[in-house]
């Protein structure tokens, strides 16, 4: 059975934040186009999503150099 390495952890790590920030621009799609917009929402898709993309990033680059 192979052990995974810190790269492996890395870009699966990475996998998982891209997918996050892919979700929280959908979310933040449909946060836009809701037809009550007086709604209150929680969650500040937006930051979530540039968060999760500078992970992503970052992630991917320990990836490579590692």
């Amino acid at each position: 059975m192979p052990v995974m390495t810190t790269r492996d952890w890395c870009f699966a790590a990475a996998g998982l934040s891209l997918a996050l920030a892919i979700g929280s621009g959908v979310a933040d799609r449909r946060r836009a186009r809701r037809k009550n917009a007086d709604r209150v929402g929680m969650v500040n898709w937006a930051t979530v999503q540039v968060f999760a993309l500078i992970a992503t990033a970052v992630l991917t680059s320990i990836g490579f150099n590692s």
